[in-house]
């Protein structure tokens, strides 16, 4: 796999209550992905890019939650989450702490 693709993989992290507890308790990271990537793919840019070792992958399709403002109905975009389970022993810390 090219390393362009390996670096666009991960969008971001997932900062939400859910994500900090599946962290806590299950040393999983929660990340936000193109909806394209496969498990493969994502598992191969985090080992990449964050220098840990991956366990497993399991990835969620978020739907858009339709929204209203005023008379104007709007839908935001659908998007892909990643659940990414770390090995024993690695940390994965995005506060740079």
């Amino acid at each position: 796999m090219n390393t362009e693709r390996i670096t666009k993989v991960i969008l971001g992290p997932v900062i939400a209550e859910k994500a900090s507890r599946v962290a806590e308790n299950n040393n999983q990271v929660v990340l936000k992905v193109l909806p394209d990537a496969n498990k493969s793919e994502i598992k191969q840019a985090v080992e990449t890019l964050f220098d840990v070792k991956v366990a497993s992958v399991s990835t969620a399709n978020v739907k858009g939650k339709v929204k209203r403002t005023g008379r104007i109905m709007g839908k935001r975009s659908d998007w892909k989450k990643a659940y990414v389970t770390l090995a024993d022993g690695a940390d994965l810390n995005f506060l740079g702490e």
